[in-house]
């Protein structure tokens, strides 16, 4: 993600709570943003705002984090640091920063009373740093393969991916993959991480819903992902960027944007390359480095809270 210029990211994690939040912070005078919501049990904040018809045509941050609803309230102090620091949207003589906002659900994983809040938010900025990214278990407390319960799920973190087109323009992609469904890997088909089955090995989550409804609560998934780029985009651009990097999704979580999932995209561009880009062309790059960001994600956590990682799985 830091691959692209004007952004810094920052993570604050409980490793103990199993809970954390991820800002992705804006320079200057922020960057133009898109959104696309595709699963359907959402928690979101900010994100009418980047519809291409209103007002606001540039964002300060944006911040990603579990602790379900509960953890919006790391937004807030988000907004408190960029105030405290002049960055904002002038109304007079106030300054309004603006921050998107998505949690997914991390409550069964570690403790369920711990969830980001204002302070949490502040700490993830402080973090920021555009250097690389610190990926694996780190910010909120994913996990993927829900359909045999979360005592059967596996570990899941945060992946970051990035290309450099042809012409300089960098598109980058991060993600904190809580999926209900399976992470597979386009290239073989192969499972990476889904539920783990009592005989061994992966159960396969399409196939379990051929048999029966899943017993998994509603909005107790969610993956979210932001992708970015140097270029320079218009509002409409950023929210088409947003809705084709989906499909970066789609190629590698399966099933994806279920009744069961929140599963959000937002889409930066911080225009510091001053290249104008097709929008064709970011969007499709834009699902590329989505779909290996989810892969990173998985490959990189870490077991934490009594919940195995892909890596410690191969090794036992």
């Amino acid at each position: 993600m830091t691959d692209v210029r004007g952004l810094s990211v920052g993570h604050w994690t409980d490793r103990e709570a199993a809970t954390g939040c991820t800002v992705v912070l804006c320079d200057g005078d922020g960057a133009v943003a898109g959104v696309d919501v595709r699963g359907s049990a959402p928690g979101t904040r900010e994100t009418d705002l980047l519809d291409p018809v209103n007002l606001v045509e540039r964002i300060h941050a944006v911040m990603i984090g579990g602790g379900s609803a509960f953890g919006l309230d790391a937004a807030g102090g988000v907004m408190r640091w960029l105030e405290s620091r002049g960055r904002g949207v002038g109304f007079g003589a106030a300054r309004v920063p603006i921050v998107c906002s998505a949690v997914l659900f991390d409550l069964p994983v570690g403790r369920a009373d711990v969830r980001p809040d204002a302070a949490a938010g502040e700490a993830a900025c402080d973090a920021a740093s555009p250097a690389a990214v610190p990926q694996g278990s780190v910010g909120a407390g994913a996990t993927v393969g829900k359909a045999l319960g979360f005592e059967n799920a596996t570990k899941s973190g945060l992946g970051s991916a990035s290309v450099r087109l042809g012409s300089g323009v960098v598109v980058a992609a991060m993600v904190a993959v809580n999926a209900f469904g399976d992470v597979v890997d386009p290239a073989s088909g192969a499972v990476l991480a889904g539920p783990r089955s009592p005989h061994g090995g992966f159960a396969r989550t399409a196939e379990l819903l051929l048999e029966s409804a899943p017993s998994v609560a509603p909005g107790s998934n969610t993956t979210l992902a932001v992708v970015a780029t140097d270029a320079r985009l218009t509002k409409a651009g950023a929210t088409k960027v947003a809705q084709m990097a989906h499909d970066g999704l789609a190629r590698t979580i399966d099933p994806v944007h279920t009744m069961l999932d929140g599963d959000t995209v937002f889409a930066l561009a911080t225009g510091a390359a001053a290249t104008p880009a097709d929008v064709s062309v970011v969007g499709s790059a834009a699902a590329g480095v989505l779909a290996a960001a989810v892969l990173a994600a998985v490959r990189a956590a870490s077991g934490l809270a009594g919940l195995p990682s892909v890596s410690e799985l191969a090794a036992s």
